[in-house]
C-alpha cells in the first residue's frame, strides 16, 4: 500500500506540474529528476514521498529504466540524480569526462542479490560456480544438481540493467549469459514468472522478496549460496551474513550526481542517509549502509 501511495502521489505531482497548476511557492522550486535502476525505483520513490511530506513545496520525480539509463542521463544532463545498482563501466567514465561530467557517487543502501526458484523445487543451496554455470547455460537440467528431471527455465534482466551486469561480472566471470535466458522488464516480472514456473530460476534484489506482511512471497524459495563446495551456506535473508560479507552476492546501491550536488539534491541525499531514511531502507527489505560507506558519502557531499 505504501508503494502504491508513493506511485499515486508521484503521478499526481507530475499531472499537476504538466497542467501548470503548481502554486507560486512550489513553482519557484525546481523538480529534482531521478532516473535509473529498477532495483532501486520503488525504494527511492518511497524515500522521495516521505521527504516531500516533510518538506511541502519540494518536488521529486523518480523514474526507472535500468542503471545504464540513469548513468546515461547524468552524462547527458537530463537528470539531477542517477540510481545505479552497479559501478560505472570504464567506457561510461571516459564518456563522462569527455563531456566535462564529474560523477560523485553515494551509497544509500546495500542489496543482497537473491537467487530464487519455485517453492516446489527441492533444491535448497547452490554454489557460486553452479549459479554461474546455470545462467551461462552449461547446466541445463535440474537433475544434474539433485533436483527433478526438468529443463531449467532461466529468467533475468535486459543488458541495460545494473543487476544483469553485476551478476555477469561477479558470478558469471564476465562470460555471456545463455541465449535461453528470458529477459524480463524488472524484478517483479521475474518473481511472477518463477512463481508460475516449476522449473524456473531467477535473480532479484532482496527488497522484492517480501509481501505486504514482510514475509517471503508465496510460491518462492530463496536459495542459500556457498562461495565454493567447502564453504558454509548463507542466505540473503540473514541480515548478519550480509553485513559481515559472508553472503557472497551482496552489493551497495548507489546514486550519483554531476559534481557537487546542489543544495536541494544534497538535502534529499542527507535525508536518505539519516537514521529515518535508513530505517525506510530496512523497512523496504534492503540493508542500511555501514560506517565506511557513510564516511565516503560525507566526503562526497562536501
Amino acid at each position: 500500500m505504501k508503494k502504491l501511495t508513493a506511485t499515486i502521489g508521484l503521478l499526481a505531482l507530475l499531472l499537476v506540474a504538466s497542467l501548470g497548476l503548481t502554486s507560486p511557492a512550489s513553482a519557484q522550486k525546481k523538480m529534482i529528476q531521478i532516473k535509473g535502476s529498477d532495483t532501486m525505483v520503488n525504494l527511492v520513490q518511497i524515500l522521495a514521498e516521505e521527504y516531500m511530506a516533510k518538506k511541502p513545496g519540494t518536488a521529486i520525480a523518480v523514474l526507472g529504466g535500468g542503471s545504464g539509463t540513469g548513468i546515461t542521463a547524468i552524462i547527458n544532463g537530463t537528470c539531477d540524480l542517477a540510481n545505479h545498482s552497479r559501478e560505472w563501466k570504464p567506457k561510461e567514465l571516459d564518456l563522462a569526462y569527455e563531456k566535462g561530467v564529474r560523477p560523485r557517487i553515494f551509497a544509500i543502501a546495500v542489496d543482497a542479490l537473491s537467487i530464487i526458484v519455485n517453492e516446489k523445487n527441492p533444491i535448497e543451496t547452490l554454489t557460486m560456480a553452479q549459479v554461474g554455470s546455470i545462467f551461462r547455460g552449461e547446466i541445463k537440467n535440474w537433475k544434474v544438481l539433485g533436483g527433478p528431471d526438468q529443463k531449467i527455465s532461466l529468467y533475468g534482466r535486459q543488458s541495460n540493467s545494473g543487476t544483469y551486469s553485476f551478476l555477469q561480472e561477479h558470478v558469471l566471470n564476465n562470460k555471456n549469459y545463455s541465449p535461453d535466458v528470458k529477459e524480463m522488464n524488472g524484478n517483479a516480472q521475474i518473481i511472477e514468472a518463477v512463481v508460475q514456473d516449476l522449473a524456473g530460476i531467477g535473480y532479484v534484489g532482496v527488497g522484492y522478496l517480501y509481501d505486504e506482511k514482510g514475509e517471503v512471497r508465496k510460491g518462492l524459495k530463496v536459495l542459500k549460496i556457498k562461495k565454493d563446495d567447502n564453504a558454509p551456506e548463507y542466505s540473503p535473508l540473514d541480515k548478519e551474513a550480509v553485513y559481515s560479507a559472508k553472503y557472497a552476492i551482496s552489493r551497495p546501491l548507489y546514486q550519483c550526481t554531476n559534481g557537487k550536488p546542489s543544495a536541494a539534491v544534497a538535502d534529499f541525499i542527507r535525508f536518505e542517509l539519516s537514521p529515518e531514511g535508513q530505517a525506510i531502507v530496512e523497512k523496504e527489505g534492503f540493508f542500511k549502509i555501514g560506517k565506511d560507506l557513510m564516511d565516503q558519502n560525507e566526503k562526497n557531499l562536501r
